[in-house]
């Protein structure tokens, strides 16, 4: 892969990602649930508290007029947290919801490989401007995609097993820090795996690129042709009688 190449696909996995940005907004509610947890035990604190943090983050970006899904994503999942915990009254059920959203994930990246679709090709695709064009028409990519799927999803399940037992088996803060650890370093490595496989992957067919060109084509057709039709109706210029 050329110098831009390689620009251009890291410039499009940190978009898709996040970037540190939202990896920051992906452990800090986490991060400050289990500190209060850990140090005064009261569920309603600490939930008040990964809440209103995540709201804040929200605003932050609203403020600054910059996307919005991750922190959305990150407002959703502690929410739901915070509501399943309140209504169980069991901290460790803060963090369930999120467990049980990475284990439908590792499913998901495996059964689309399975299915010939790989999710990442799927969440990548729009980022590239490729869309869905390496199904059919760029076999390398494709498989690079299905190798990258394959990568997030066994890395989301090996998280899952270590999870897991420990929901069941360790106390909240335990399983707290075990969880914001194991934040950042996975996903690290799933963005690097999809990198590397990308970077020896064939270059993404712009199919936006390639619609402009036919709809540029079409308009220079369309002025030809009326050009033409203009040629044939307008009228000869009448001989001059007087040479």
């Amino acid at each position: 892969m050329d110098a831009d190449a390689r620009a251009v696909t890291e410039a499009a996995l940190f978009e898709a990602f996040g970037g540190v940005r939202g990896m920051v907004e992906t452990v800090l509610p986490g991060l400050l649930f289990v500190t209060i947890y850990t140090i005064n035990k009261d569920l309603h604190v600490s939930a008040l508290a990964a809440l209103t943090v995540s709201l804040l983050l929200v605003a932050v970006r609203l403020i600054r007029r910059d996307t919005m899904k991750h922190a959305f994503s990150g407002v959703f999942g502690v929410a739901f947290g915070v509501v399943f915990a309140m209504m169980t009254g069991d901290a460790k059920d803060f963090y369930l919801p999120g467990m049980l959203y990475t284990l439908g994930l590792g499913i998901a990246y495996i059964a689309t490989t399975l299915a010939g679709v790989p999710l990442i090709g799927l969440v990548l695709g729009p980022v590239f401007k490729e869309n869905l064009s390496w199904r059919t028409r760029n076999p390398g990519r494709k498989k690079a995609y299905a190798k990258a799927s394959w990568a997030w999803g066994l890395i989301l399940l090996g998280k899952c097993a270590i999870l897991f037992p420990l929901y069941w088996w360790a106390d909240t803060t335990q399983l707290g820090w075990v969880l914001v650890a194991l934040k950042i370093p996975p996903f690290l490595l799933a963005v690097y795996l999809t990198w590397m496989f990308l970077a020896k992957a064939p270059p993404p067919i712009d199919v936006f690129a390639e619609m402009e060109a036919a709809e540029r084509a079409e308009e220079e057709r369309e002025a030809a042709r009326a050009a033409a039709r203009h040629a044939r109706t307008e009228p000869e210029p009448e001989p001059d009688r007087g040479a």
